[in-house]
This record gives C-alpha cells, structure tokens and sequence, in this order.
C-alpha cells in the first residue's frame, strides 16, 4: 500500500469518525436475571455510554428470562449480550462488556466523542 493510499484511508476514517460523533446510538443489552455478570455489563455499559456518548444514546435493557420472544426474535443465543442497532452497521458484544477498549473499538466511538 503506498503512502497515498494509507492517506486516504487515513481521511476517510476521520471522516466516518466525526460524522458518527453527532449520531444517536441505540443500544440493547440482553441479559440473564439478576447474575454478577449481568449486573456488571449492566453497570459497564453504563459507564462505556457516560463516558463516551455524551447523553447521545438510548440504552434498553431486556432480561431474556422476562421477555424471552425478543431474545429469539434477536437470535440471542447467550447473556449478556449488546447489540448496537443503530449508527449502522449493526454489531454484537458478547459477555460483560469489561473489556472497555474492544467495546469502544467495536461501536467505533469517535476519540473525543464525550466533549463534543
């Protein structure tokens, strides 16, 4: 790859990244019960949100024990499990969402996002 393509990519990138800086996350979290690790991904996601978003999100949590026909219409086969519905494309973390950096990777939050 040569330097002018690297750049290139470099500026479609922060292009894709500050457009997402202004969208509206829409997220939902499925979760088993009451357990530790869905409180934590509960918590996690929370924190992830409030950190990174800056209010721009809507965050619904679905305990699949109470509405089990949205977590077979969701095709959740484990708990917890995030899915981001909205900026496309659609993308699903799995577990309690500890790992911040892989989560914020993956949603593909713009640096900065918070203070915008």
């Amino acid at each position: 790859m040569t330097k002018q393509m690297k750049r290139a990519a470099v500026v479609r990138l922060e292009s894709r990244l500050e457009k997402r800086s202004k969208e509206r996350f829409v997220l939902r979290l499925y979760i088993a019960g009451t357990t530790p690790r869905s409180s934590r991904a509960v918590a996690n996601i929370k924190q992830i949100c409030e950190q990174n978003l800056n209010g721009r999100y809507d965050l619904e949590v679905i305990d699949i024990y109470q509405n089990p026909a949205l977590a077979k219409g969701e095709q959740i086969v484990a708990a917890p499990t995030l899915v981001k519905k909205l900026p496309l494309p659609l993308r699903r973390f799995i577990g309690d969402l500890s790992d911040t950096e892989r989560v914020i990777v993956g949603m593909e939050i713009a640096p900065g996002d918070a203070t915008s």
